[in-house]
């Protein structure tokens, strides 16, 4: 069963809006349903990085000198 939407009042560039309509128009798609994607996808990125940030927190903090110093040791640099 689908939730009740809520409205929500933007304000878009307008080149970004009628690119929208245009895109909406040639998918048969509402502009609504397109943002609700474009939202989506993006905190869904955003779950990622605080997952991969989550994981890596135990990690040992590495000084930029010291990773420097080792990179010029090697040639790496």
């Amino acid at each position: 069963m689908k939730t009740a939407q809520k409205r929500a009042t933007i304000y878009l560039d307008p080149d970004l809006h009628q690119a929208l309509k245009l895109k909406a128009a040639e998918t048969d798609r509402t502009i609504s349903d397109m943002v609700n994607e474009a939202v989506r996808l993006r905190l869904a990125e955003d779950a990622v990085d605080l997952s991969a940030f989550e994981d890596r927190a135990h990690e040992p903090n590495l000084r930029f000198e010291d990773v420097l110093k080792d990179l010029m040791q090697r040639g790496r640099i």
